[in-house]
């Protein structure tokens, strides 16, 4: 089972939630970074799922970072995701919780 992390503003006093736009300005100048509405995960089966995904390309493997209701989540499972999950909460002055 892998643990989920959540960039959040929401133990800032007075801190406005991350938006989708905000995400969206933010991520547009990371080239390893798009956007897509739909992530899809093929295994045994395929599934797809309707969101906002900021899918980061890392060592030939794709991770969704999520947004959802004013904070982004992503799985903790690649080591590589850690620092990476750091430097964007910390360019986008939030926090990261386990979530």
């Amino acid at each position: 089972m892998s643990q989920r992390y959540r960039i959040t503003r929401s133990f800032q006093k007075n801190s406005p939630a991350i938006s989708l736009e905000e995400c969206k300005q933010y991520f547009a100048d990371k080239t390893d970074f798009t956007y897509t509405p739909v992530f899809t995960v093929r295994g045994e089966t395929t599934m797809s799922i309707e969101g906002d995904f900021f899918m980061w390309s890392v060592g030939g493997v794709q991770i969704p970072f999520r947004h959802y209701q004013g904070d982004l989540y992503v799985s903790g499972t690649n080591e590589a995701v850690i620092p990476k999950m750091l430097e964007v909460a910390s360019d986008l002055m939030a926090d990261v919780a386990e979530g």
